[in-house]
């Protein structure tokens, strides 16, 4: 819209470097009316404002609620993985620890299906987690720079669950002690949403971290 060549740039311009114009024309706030965007009904500019600060305070409100949510959540975390090593470092048989690692992930963490597998491993005869791994499941272990999150296309590692065919979605975390990998921890589940490619895996990673270093005392 152009006025006699001012344009409504000239007028924004204007009001926004001009601070002192609405202190000569106090008036101007009370009596210039416009559009509210709640209900389409005519307010001043002070109401305007108050509604413009009232939905700024309460979107702050609610990024606060989710800031507050989510460091629960965190906490809440932080417990279970505390809980978690604590069982394992109270494991004296080493033969043991891949079951404890197992079971109180499920039940720390609401996990419907996980499973270990070990190789290089000694002493471990008739042990489910030291059973055959193919060298392809070895290699791919190896390649693992992060966990990797996504749907259950056939991986080999799916077979080491009690259900595989229930099974929608992976987590596989290869298990290292320092740059070698020994094993994977498979976390299975019937959502296909419950583990995607586009979620995080810091805490997938800390329990790699965790998990290998704790498994290499069965390293023969």
């Amino acid at each position: 819209m152009t006025i006699s060549g001012i344009t409504e740039a000239d007028i924004a311009d204007f009001l926004a470097n001009t601070p002192a114009f609405f202190e000569r024309h106090a008036e101007l706030l009370a009596t210039v009316r416009i559009t509210s965007p709640h209900g389409h009904r005519a307010v001043s500019l002070q109401e305007r404002q108050m509604e413009m600060l009232r939905e700024r305070i309460r979107g702050l409100e609610l990024k606060i609620v989710e800031m507050i949510r989510n460091g629960q959540e965190n906490v809440a975390i932080a417990d279970r993985l505390h809980r978690w090593t604590r069982a394992i470092l109270l494991t004296r048989e080493p033969a043991a620890l891949p079951g404890v690692m197992v079971s109180q992930l499920q039940h720390e963490f609401m996990i419907p299906q996980a499973a270990i597998r070990l190789w290089g491993t000694a002493g471990a005869a008739g042990e489910s987690w030291a059973a055959g791994v193919s060298d392809d499941a070895k290699s791919f272990a190896a390649s693992l720079t992060l966990p990797y999150c996504g749907v259950n296309s056939g991986f080999e590692a799916a077979s080491w669950l009690d259900d595989p065919a229930s099974v929608m979605s992976l987590a596989l975390v290869p298990l290292r002690h320092g740059d070698t990998a020994f094993g994977m921890l498979v976390l299975g589940s019937p959502d296909p949403t419950r583990y995607s490619a586009d979620m995080g895996t810091e805490f997938l990673l800390r329990i790699g971290e965790v998990a290998g270093a704790g498994l290499s005392r069965l390293l023969g």
